[in-house]
């Protein structure tokens, strides 16, 4: 749930303030984008240099960032940049100012203008934690819409027991991976995903192909799992990594894609057929290469099975979609596809259309169900997989 965020940390004046530098690495590892900001007080207990190196970008302390030609940090633009906000360690003293508003560092002023979710890791002396005042303000700080990381119980800087030892590093990103878990919008979805093209071999070395990457059916994977799904996917052969948290089939041919998507679908609740299965593969595989001769050679072939034909036949509660690639007629084929196959929807992109179709990291998609049709700009596929699952969202 956190692969790609920008997480924007907060280290504040507290003894475990050292364990930011953990922060750092465990959100990294996660596939995060990390900024840091750090108090004056809190390089009494950590370096720059540290949590610069860790999180491989500049750490923010001032307003001013060169006195010499008065080039400044933009507070606002950082805010604006987050996608989490976290606070940790977060001092008596730093949780006081946030909830009277104060302004007087640059931490403040970007807490101020951060509209992302901002999570907040206390980390103080027992009695200081059980203050009255202390628990006020926290609850102040929840009223409005803050979430509280609370501490641990164990030894306290002081040699007390008690509660108010910061969370380990580990427990807070899970802590906020679960939060993101929690808000999915697919979460415990099955969402089974076909990608990529089908290799219908002629000899040992020879195939009937197309020039599909895949690219829209991975990009779909990240997307659906970001939400929260529970994602299969199916590909033809194809050079792509796989999105995390994502089952990946590798299949070569037709029937091979077909057995794989007709073993899973009675328990998917929703199937996007991106793939670009070949439509003929040859009536007879020879066991060895076809030399070249001199006279012409002939190759027949047959059909190929509609995979997504055969199973919205079938279909009971899923959500069935489909993809059309057209060159001419487009919306009139599209619509003529969706009804013999029986398709919730239909995914239109027509090869007139520059930066769509095969190859790019780009599409230009034009959304048909039965009742309706929308209409989309020229893209990256990873926001047209949005666009997608918005609408398979809406039908669910």
């Amino acid at each position: 749930m956190l692969k790609g965020k920008n997480v924007l940390l907060a280290v504040t004046g507290s003894i475990a303030a050292y364990k930011s530098s953990f922060l750092v690495r465990e959100f990294i590892k996660k596939g995060c984008n990390v900024k840091v900001i750090v108090t004056e007080s809190a390089l009494q207990f950590v370096t720059t240099i540290t949590l610069s190196t860790l999180s491989k970008n500049p750490v923010y302390k001032d307003f001013i960032k060169d006195t010499s030609t008065g080039e400044w940090n933009n507070h606002v633009e950082l805010g604006e940049w987050a996608d989490l906000f976290l606070i940790a360690p977060a001092t008596a003293h730093t949780i006081s100012n946030l909830v009277t508003g104060k302004a007087d560092s640059f931490f403040l002023a970007t807490f101020l203008s951060c509209k992302a979710p901002v999570f907040v890791a206390p980390a103080m002396d027992l009695d200081m934690f059980k203050n009255k005042s202390t628990q006020e303000n926290i609850n102040v700080l929840k009223e409005r819409g803050l979430m509280i990381i609370d501490p641990d119980d164990g030894e306290l800087a002081s040699g007390l027991e008690g509660k108010g030892r910061l969370r380990e590093p580990e427990d807070i990103v899970a802590t906020i991976n679960q939060y993101y878990l929690d808000k999915a919008t697919l979460k415990n979805i099955k969402v089974l995903i076909s990608a990529g093209p089908t290799h219908e071999s002629i000899d040992p070395v020879r195939f009937i192909g197309n020039h599909s990457s895949g690219k829209m059916g991975f990009a779909l994977a990240e997307a659906a799992q970001k939400r929260g799904a529970k994602v299969q996917l199916v590909c033809g052969p194809v050079n792509l990594i796989s999105p995390d948290n994502v089952e990946r089939i590798d299949v070569v041919s037709a029937m091979e894609m077909k057995k794989e998507i007709k073993k899973r679908f009675t328990e998917t609740d929703v199937l996007i057929m991106s793939a670009a299965v070949a439509d003929y593969q040859p009536l007879k595989k020879t066991t060895q290469k076809i030399k070249k001769k001199d006279a012409e050679i002939e190759i027949k072939l047959k059909k190929t099975p509609d995979i997504l034909r055969d199973l919205a036949k079938i279909k009971k509660k899923q959500i069935v979609i489909g993809f059309a690639l057209e060159t001419e007629n487009e919306k009139d084929n599209a619509y003529a596809k969706m009804k013999s196959k029986n398709l919730d929807a239909i995914i239109l992109n027509s090869m007139k259309d520059k930066g769509a179709g095969f190859g790019h990291d780009t599409n230009k998609i034009t959304l048909i169900t039965p009742t309706e049709e929308r209409n989309f700009e020229l893209k990256s596929k990873s926001l047209v997989a949005e666009d997608i699952l918005n609408f398979i969202e809406e039908c669910i």
